[in-house]
């Protein structure tokens, strides 16, 4: 099996960032099955291309981009997806973005959401991506990405607000 350039195989990089996968497909598509279904094609796709994606040092990034690009396609296809109330992270350190994420409202607004709209979101906040790499991941322009950005958080500000902002009777803005 090849090595990249630090000495990783393939198994060796499934092995130990396979989970992370999983996460990050279940917030695309907010669906086990599908979630499962993007990463092995995500890892079958990243297994034909190893030689040449192990050498530029991010085989996670690539597998990133590959079900992304899947998941879009996905639901072109299909128009339906099946959401759930939690994303499946156990361990994840950042209090205000735990807190978000065990508000069903936050989810439930989510639901509304077009699917490359949400998929925007989750890639600029949950994956922290600039709006260029946004753009590349999902094959559109980045005027779109902003335009897609703008949009959802606009419909996110009307419908949803932080249990903490609602409970307390304040307004929550960015």
């Amino acid at each position: 099996m090849p090595l990249d350039e630090d000495g990783v195989t393939y198994e060796d990089f499934v092995a130990a960032r396979a989970q992370a996968l999983l996460r990050y497909g279940f917030v695309l598509t907010g669906n086990a099955d599908d979630a499962a279904d993007l990463l092995q094609e995500g890892l079958i796709r990243l297994r034909g291309a190893w030689g040449r994606v192990a050498n530029k040092h991010d085989p996670e990034g690539y597998a990133r981009k590959i079900m992304a690009r899947q998941h879009i396609s996905m639901w072109r296809r299909r128009r339906r997806e099946h959401l759930v109330g939690r994303v499946p992270e156990r361990h994840y350190d950042d209090r205000g973005l735990e807190r978000a994420e065990h508000d069903p409202r936050l989810w439930e607004a989510l639901r509304t959401l077009p699917p490359r709209q949400r998929a925007v979101l989750v890639l600029r906040y949950y994956e922290d991506l600039s709006d260029e790499e946004i753009a590349g991941t999902l094959g559109i322009s980045r005027g779109t990405v902003r335009s897609q950005a703008a949009r959802a958080l606009d419909k996110l500000r009307a419908d949803w607000r932080p249990a903490a902002a609602s409970a307390a009777g304040g307004h929550h803005d960015r």
